[in-house]
């Protein structure tokens, strides 16, 4: 097993065709197999799994409280302390620690979907709410135990394209999970299907049977001297702490998820459900609610403080515990990187701001005059393809760069590629630029996503890698969250004060030769001028662009902070 003292300093591989064989390992090609099986359970039950309860005749809202069968996503890194020191009896011993856990979580989710097939919607909903939560939260434990795997199974250099491997195989079982079972439900039942895709996870068993055995796994041992074991005093203080955790989790993850469906449903329980109905509708409502969430996920995590905290003045092994099982993995983060510890937690939240903030792009793309049928076929198909390419540019760019250099690169690419966008809305509804500015931003997206699942993976230490990987996952999106609530306000101010010959009223001259089909349709929904509306526009692309200065500047004072670290590739090697 690597720990992240092993895998430093990272080493450029030596030329081009070094770097392009890192992908062809067999650990690359395991990772491949463990993406699909990560993909596959996660969309099934989030996306394929709402046409089967369509087709049953269920009502949208019921089929919308399903999604929250994926809240397990949101808040896994709660219980990732837990795959990090706990062994599988009988297993860990055969396969070693990560591959136990694996092999145990596809076990499950196998069972889950199975399960699932066999329900029906129409008699048994409860049932298959249950199984779905159940298949949710074996999935995401896989997720925790498979990122812990790819961070320990290859040094820093590598982990450009084991992140690549996965993402790739995930990518695929999200085509595979979005097609198959429709067509397997069309040509049998929907029962036939989620059996199908059920076996459909023994590639995933297949991947953890062929991965290379791990060496000895080590786990930080938690020190409770001093602590006599009082069992009749114990129990009930561990119930305690245990509901006080839960209702903290079940905050946090609404927060994270920006659902609070569970939430609603709780209050409900205890006969105040229509405070719940108005929590519920607050928690989505535009553009303001995206605020209540990230104080749900701080209250949250308050209250998950409040559980783990030892009592004052008293030691006692469920606090000890506790405390160590989610304290020790932050400790020792800011005890390695000290000064920088902030400068880096700042660096993976604020990296991606201007891919976060560009959530208004269907509607920009319907405003622009592009039809349905052509934004899904060179989004969801030629963007798919441009996207994984940028995903192995990232991993070859780490591979051939070192981790650092490859995501300074990330760091200018994702921004400025929005700037395409700018360019589109100049160009009109051409097809042609449709597909050029979707392939630019995928293959930043791509690229820099990948760097970024690179650089967080360098961050981990053994004992802890699942814990902390699982940590900056989850976190990272927080502040892109609560600027893209805003998207749609900047571009609608913008484009009123264009009208009102305001300073974004400069931008409308661009739209002088652009084809008069071009926002003409959504003159009368925004009520200002087409070319009011496209300088709205223009001005949001530059400012998604400008706000990536932030994630520029972070990553070169990190860089900065870590030099020697990440030494330069070989001037003397070609090429």
């Amino acid at each position: 097993m690597t720990s992240a003292e092993d895998r430093k300093p990272s080493t450029p591989a030596k030329g081009t065709l070094g770097a392009l064989a890192v992908f062809f390992e067999r650990r690359a090609l395991v990772m491949l197999g463990l993406g699909f099986a990560c993909g596959l359970p996660n969309l099934l039950i989030f996306d394929t799994l709402s046409a089967w309860l369509r087709d049953a005749g269920l009502s949208l809202e019921v089929i919308g409280f399903f999604s929250l069968a994926t809240l397990a996503y949101s808040f896994k890194f709660l219980w990732a302390p837990l795959v990090d020191r706990a062994a599988i009896p009988g297993l860990t011993a055969w396969l070693g620690h990560r591959r136990s856990w694996m092999l145990v979580c596809q076990a499950l989710i196998i069972a889950g979907l199975w399960l699932v097939a066999g329900g029906d919607p129409g008699g048994g909903l409860g049932a298959m709410a249950l199984f779905a939560v159940f298949v949710g939260f074996s999935s995401a434990t896989q997720d925790i135990v498979v990122d812990a795997w790819r961070i320990e199974a290859a040094p820093d250099e590598k982990q450009g394209a084991m992140a690549a491997a996965y993402q790739w195989g995930y990518r695929i079982s999200m085509i595979v999970a979005g097609a198959a079972p429709l067509v397997l439900a069309e040509a049998f039942s929907w029962n036939f299907s989620y059996a199908a895709m059920a076996c459909l996870m023994a590639i995933g068993v297949a991947a953890v049977l062929a991965a290379p055995r791990e060496a000895a796994h080590a786990v930080r041992p938690i020190h409770a001297e001093g602590a006599p074991a009082r069992p009749a005093l114990e129990i009930p203080e561990w119930i305690a702490r245990l509901a006080l955790f839960a209702l903290g989790a079940l905050i946090l993850g609404s927060g994270l998820a920006g659902n609070a469906g569970l939430l609603a449903s709780a209050l409900g329980a205890v006969g105040q459900g229509g405070a719940g109905e108005r929590l519920a509708a607050a928690w989505t409502a535009k553009p303001w609610g995206v605020f209540l969430q990230v104080a749900g996920v701080a209250a949250g995590g308050l209250v998950i403080v409040l559980a783990a905290r030892p009592a004052p003045g008293v030691r006692t092994r469920p606090g000890i515990y506790l405390a160590a099982a989610l304290g020790d993995p932050l400790k020792d983060f800011f005890a390695r990187h000290h000064r920088t510890a902030g400068l880096i937690l700042a660096l993976i939240c604020l990296y991606r701001l201007s891919d976060f903030v560009l959530n208004i792009m269907n509607p920009f793309y319907l405003d622009l005059g592009f039809s349905k049928t052509e934004i899904a076929e060179v989004r969801k198909v030629f963007g798919v393809v441009m996207s994984m390419a940028g995903v192995f540019a990232g991993g070859y760019a780490v591979a051939r760069l070192g981790l650092m250099r490859a995501l300074l690169v990330g760091a200018f690419a994702g921004p400025l590629s929005n700037l395409v966008f700018a360019w589109l809305a100049v160009q009109g509804p051409q097809l042609w630029a449709l597909f050029v500015a979707i392939g630019v931003d995928n293959i930043a997206s791509g690229f820099a996503g990948t760097c970024l699942i690179a650089y967080m993976s360098s961050l981990t230490s053994e004992g802890f890698t699942a814990t902390q990987y699982a940590l900056f996952s989850s976190l990272y999106s927080l502040p892109g969250k609560l600027l893209a609530s805003q998207s749609g306000r900047i571009v609608e101010a913008t484009a009123a004060s264009a009208q009102a010959g305001g300073p974004a009223a400069a931008l409308t001259g661009l739209f002088a030769a652009t084809p008069p089909q071009a926002f003409a349709e959504a003159v009368a929904k925004s009520g200002v001028p087409a070319a009011a509306l496209g300088a709205g526009y223009v001005a949001f692309f530059f400012y998604s662009a400008a706000i990536g200065a932030i994630g520029i500047l972070l990553a070169f004072l990190v860089a900065m902070r870590q030099a020697g670290t990440d030494p330069a590739p070989d001037a003397s090697e070609p090429a």
